[in-house]
């Protein structure tokens, strides 16, 4: 198998995962029997999320036995240069409140390196997807989808920026930053989650960042946004979902934003 196909068998399984997850958060989304729970860390936790997450890593301990998995509510299993990294359901407030902006999210990592992201978000009847070396896509499979690209804007004053609430950017220190760069773009819209940065590949949003995330809430958009010719690092330009925080972009504009973003 050529280099540049390495990974179409794990995006398959990924778009197997997804339909999958589809159907079980869609048969859970607005029912009036869902139970919600709040989490030690004052997350919101459905009976859905743990069940969607079951189901994929049913799934994959059949399909590929042999890596691991690390996913937000059932933590890490197994140990391999292969990593799955799960979100069942990223924007659970939305889904418990019956906003349709939520998304399973869905990763593999090897030796270090996010190499297969995959997004589906059913109640809006979005996916987007991509692998290494193979591109960025949307869709509703692989036969029927179309390639993704970033935007060309290369100033900030003409930026589209999405963002999530201020008061992560005003606890991480960085509130006056944030205040002045999002008065500094063109147009602003706090869209939050994977929305943002599935938006900044399809090139109608500029740049995204939020100022506190987690690894499973970062892996699945690293490689849609790279391979559509974006940058995704953490706030202080680390490469890769690694740094707690993110930022992504067309690239253009993306070492602009980071500098605006600095703590002051």
């Amino acid at each position: 198998m050529s280099q540049t196909r390495r990974y179409i068998d794990d995006l398959r399984l990924a778009h197997v995962l997804a339909d999958q997850a589809d159907h079980q958060s869609m048969n859970r989304f607005q029912a009036d029997d869902l139970v919600v729970e709040e989490k030690p860390d004052y997350t919101l936790v459905s009976d859905a999320d743990r069940a969607v997450e079951d189901q994929i890593r049913l799934q994959l301990g059949t399909s590929r036995s042999r890596d691991s998995v690390l996913g937000e509510e059932r933590g890490t299993s197994g140990s391999s240069s292969r990593q799955w990294i799960i979100d069942p359901i990223d924007g659970t407030s939305n889904f418990v409140r019956g906003v349709p902006v939520w998304a399973t999210l869905i990763a593999l990592v090897e030796d270090g390196e996010v190499v297969v992201g995959l997004v589906s978000a059913p109640a809006l009847k979005r996916r987007w997807w991509a692998a290494k070396d193979m591109g960025a896509f949307a869709g509703t499979s692989l036969m029927r989808s179309r390639q993704l690209q970033v935007s060309r804007v290369a100033h900030v004053h003409d930026a589209f920026f999405s963002y999530s609430s201020l008061q992560g950017w005003l606890a991480a220190g960085r509130g006056r930053s944030f205040l002045d760069f999002q008065a500094s773009c063109w147009r602003t819209r706090g869209f939050g989650d994977f929305w943002s940065y599935m938006m900044v590949a399809e090139g109608s949003v500029d740049v995204a960042a939020e100022p506190e995330l987690a690894l499973y809430d970062m892996a699945a958009l690293v490689p849609i946004v790279q391979e559509a010719g974006g940058r995704f690092t953490s706030l202080d330009g680390e490469p890769g979902p690694w740094g707690g925080n993110a930022i992504a972009s067309n690239g253009l504009i993306h070492d602009a934003a980071i500098e605006a973003l600095k703590p002051r």
